[in-house]
Formats: structure tokens, sequence, C-alpha cells
């Protein structure tokens, strides 16, 4: 399986809204003649739909319609690892027959009957993606439910996921908070599935992380980071960040200081993966050494800054420039990153 399977975890409906959170002048281009056409295939409906008394026949048909969700992706997250080796028939039918997937499936179709509005927002965040990147693939869209097994997903370039069981709203019984805390169910919303979406692709379009050292997660991420507001850059940045607003509130006023804290700690080139997953991931509480308020993924949210600088300073650079470019260090000196008291 690609690497960029888990790249990704998981859009305020109507740009209108959360353009109104926009604090800084920014170009937005104007895509209007840029054609992008998405369609969501709900797997979930078909694999409901089935005839159990036909099964064979309706996996094949699940496989000729997804034919790379369903088996690399699909059986994989959803089989019984207590007995990997059942057939798929046997697998689907436990699948079928499970009143808690049975149940959450009802649930999904309840919250989400039609998904035209968010095809609507993939759709302008497409053309977005085909204005700064024209030889990019946009990608097959597949809704499903896994019991939580997988949010947002890329498949290589061809194939983006949403679990739609992952956004039933933050006070949804089912969310086990011993799986799922308050940090986490608080972006687990219909307004947060298209900004995970587009997290996902952006991460795939990004690529992976190059090396070892926290500069280089950073870097990736910023990367990230970027292309998620150019693909929707009426969003709020506490939305591309999913941070409340008092988080946000808090990176924008300590950028100096956050910065001297990576410096003086000597963070940037740190190797110790407990340093990065605290820097990185998202957290109810500060990372080590650094003030209450301050949030999780804050690294990620530096590494944002440096690549805005980067491109600020690389005025003729284009967003496929910045992509080629590989090495964190070169792209660090090149910023010029100096935030300001």
């Amino acid at each position: 399986m690609r690497s960029t399977l888990l790249r990704g975890l998981a859009l305020i409906l109507g740009f209108g809204l959360a353009m109104q959170g926009c604090k800084e002048e920014k170009f937005i281009p104007d895509v209007t003649n840029i054609d992008v056409n998405v369609k969501i295939q709900r797997f979930e409906k078909d694999l409901f739909t089935l005839d159990t008394a036909r099964l064979d026949e309706g996996i094949a048909s699940l496989r000729a319609k997804y034919p790379e969700f369903f088996d690399d992706v699909f059986l994989r997250i959803t089989r019984d690892m207590s007995d990997p080796d059942t057939s798929t028939a046997h697998a689907m039918r436990k699948i079928l027959n499970s009143p808690s997937m049975i149940k959450l499936q009802d649930s999904v179709m309840l919250a989400f009957p039609d998904l035209s509005p968010y095809e609507k927002d993939l759709e302008q965040a497409f053309k977005y993606q085909k204005y700064y990147l024209p030889e990019s693939t946009i990608p097959f869209v597949v809704s499903y439910v896994s019991e939580f097994g997988l949010g947002s997903f890329t498949y290589g370039d061809s194939l983006l996921g949403v679990g739609l069981d992952f956004f039933l709203g933050s006070n949804f019984p089912g969310y086990d908070p011993t799986y799922f805390p308050d940090y986490i169910k608080r972006t687990m919303t219909k307004e947060y599935m298209v900004p995970k979406m587009i997290e996902a692709q952006a991460s795939n379009l990004a690529g992976p992380v190059h090396g070892d050292r926290l500069l280089d997660y950073m870097i990736a991420n910023g990367k990230m980071l970027y292309i998620k507001s150019l693909m929707l850059p009426y969003l709020q940045d506490s939305i591309i960040m999913e941070y409340n607003a008092a988080h946000l509130e808090w990176v924008e006023n300590n950028e100096f200081e956050t910065w001297t804290h990576f410096l003086k700690e000597e963070l940037l080139y740190s190797t110790r993966m407990d340093d990065i997953q605290k820097l990185i991931k998202p957290s109810p509480v500060a990372p080590g050494g650094m003030p209450q308020e301050a949030p999780g993924r804050i690294a990620n949210w530096m590494g944002w800054q440096i690549i805005k600088s980067y491109m600020k300073r690389n005025e003729t650079a284009t967003l496929q420039d910045l992509l080629n470019e590989k090495d964190s260090q070169r792209i660090l000196d090149k910023a010029k990153y100096k935030p300001g008291r």
C-alpha cells in the first residue's frame, strides 16, 4: 500500500462565511474558467444496499466501481484482525450484519442525506489546485463508513476519501471519549469535513518529510498548510490550523517568543521523536517547556510562517518550485524568517 494512504487524518459551508475572519489582504485568483467536476461516490450507500443472498455478485460490483478503495483501503481497515484469513465474502457479511455498523450507517444517512454542498466546495478548492498546479491530478472522491477506522486520506494521486462517521458532530454519543477526547471531537463536525479532506490532499501534494529533524517536519507541514490555505483562500486561519480563537491569538501574539524558544532549546535540529510529536500533533496541553496557553501543533504553525516568508522573499517562485525544493535548511535560509517582537 502506498505510504500516502494515511497522509491526512480527516471548509466552512459557503466560503463567504469564513471570509469575515480574514485579517490580511491576499491574492485570490479568478478560477471561474477552470473546469472541475466533483462527484462524491457514496461507497457506504452501495455497500448497505448489497443483497446478502447474492453477495459474490455484489462484491464484484463494488470492486468494479471502487477498484483501489475496496481492496486496498476498506477491507484493510475493517477486516477483523483476530481472523485475518477470513474470506472477503465472510468479512463483508459480518459488516453488513453488525448491529453497531448498521446503527452507525443509519446515523450517517440521517446526517448526510445529500453531499452536493460538499461537492461544490471541493470543486472550488480543486479549481485553485489546478490554478497553482496545472499538471496535478484531481482525484476520485469516495465517502464511506468504517466504524471509526479512518478519517480523511489520499491513496496515491488518484483517490481521496472521507469517513463520514468522523463528522457527526462533537456531541455525537457514539464517540468514545477514550479514543476521541474533547479537543479532538471539537473538529468532528460537518464544518470541518471539507477542510480535513483538503488537508489530506494538500499533504499528498506537499509530499513526504525529507529528514528526521523537527525542522524537516516543520517545513513539510508548513508546505501542507500553505497549500491548504491556497485551496481554501477564504477560510479563517483558525480553521486551517484547527485552532480555537484563543489559540490563534496566542500564536500570533507570541510568534517572536516561540521562535526564540525553539532556537534557545535547540529544537529545530532535534531528532528526538518525543520532542517532535509534542510539537506537531494535536494536544490538549502546551508542548513541554512552553506557556500553558500555547496550543498543540505549534511547530506546524511556525513552519507555515516560514513557508510564507520563503514565498514572499522569492517572488518569482511558483508553488511547483516550492514543492521541488526538498532541502529544509535551504528553505529556512532563503526564507530569512525573523518574526517581529
